[in-house]
């Protein structure tokens, strides 16, 4: 398979057990780096790294445009550098944090509770969805999620234009590093990112409506719950929040401007 899978031996109980091969997701640790130290090291699935390492540094607010970045260097195959742009100092001391994130956490381990929150900006309105087209985002996502279909053990983000269409997907064991892939893809094409739309597999938790914030995205969508702290935030900064968008409909969080047809 890809790298982002492996074959093991397993043994497969569904009344028999049968020794069978299976494709595992890969999770490993990546490190980000910048001026040759270390800012953080995140659990992910390899690939994309680039866009990891740059989606990261946006939605962290280290930088606050692609610009910024001169180069995302390859120090190794798990270790990556960030070179900024003549003239653009970042200490990084600011940022490290004490502990590597989880897969499952893009917050755990962050030197203090000041730090979770970083500079979000105001998202401009828009776009405003149909009921409709909300409600077939979750098919045309899981279409995407080819490793998926190898392992069953990814999440994945994706932007979405008014019409429904995807802009850009990418699959991470970690919710919050698909996020930070898929803004990292987009930044490389335009920035600031035109209004889109940020629909995840999984549960919408404070760090993804964070990202989507600081990357200006306005409406976010997932498969299942929203926290109490993600809804607070996407009030705060008035974005849209939308859970458990599966058949037959959703749950409406806050931001009720975004959703067409109501």
């Amino acid at each position: 398979m890809s790298s982002g899978s492996e074959t093991r031996r397993v043994v497969r109980v569904r009344g028999d057990a049968i020794e069978v091969a299976d494709e595992l997701v890969v999770e490993a640790p990546m490190e980000i780096r910048l001026g040759g130290e270390s800012v953080a090291v995140v659990m992910r699935t390899p690939g994309q790294d680039e866009d990891l390492a740059l989606g990261f540094a946006l939605t962290e607010g280290i930088v606050s445009s692609p610009a910024d970045v001169a180069e995302v260097d390859a120090v190794d195959s798990d270790r990556w550098e960030l070179r900024l742009s003549d003239g653009v100092e970042v200490d990084p001391s600011g940022f490290q944090r004490n502990f590597y994130a989880t897969s499952s956490c893009g917050v755990c381990g962050k030197a203090s509770i000041d730090a979770i929150r970083v500079a979000g900006v105001r998202p401009a309105p828009g776009p405003a969805v149909g009921v409709d087209v909300l409600a077939g985002l979750p098919e045309r996502l899981r279409a995407e999620q080819r490793l998926f279909d190898a392992t069953g053990g990814l999440h994945a983000a994706a932007l979405f234009d008014v019409d429904g269409s995807l802009s850009a997907v990418r699959e991470d064991v970690g919710r919050h590093n698909a996020v930070d892939k898929v803004v990292g893809a987009s930044a490389r094409r335009v920035w600031p990112i035109p209004p889109r739309g940020l629909i995840v597999s999984g549960r919408i938790s404070f760090e993804i409506v964070q990202k989507a914030a600081v990357a200006g995205i306005g409406l976010v969508c997932g498969v299942s719950a929203a926290s109490s702290l993600a809804v607070d935030l996407a009030e705060e900064f008035g974005m849209t929040v939308i859970g458990f968008l599966r058949d037959p409909g959703f749950t409406l969080y806050c931001g009720p401007e975004r959703v067409g047809g109501l």
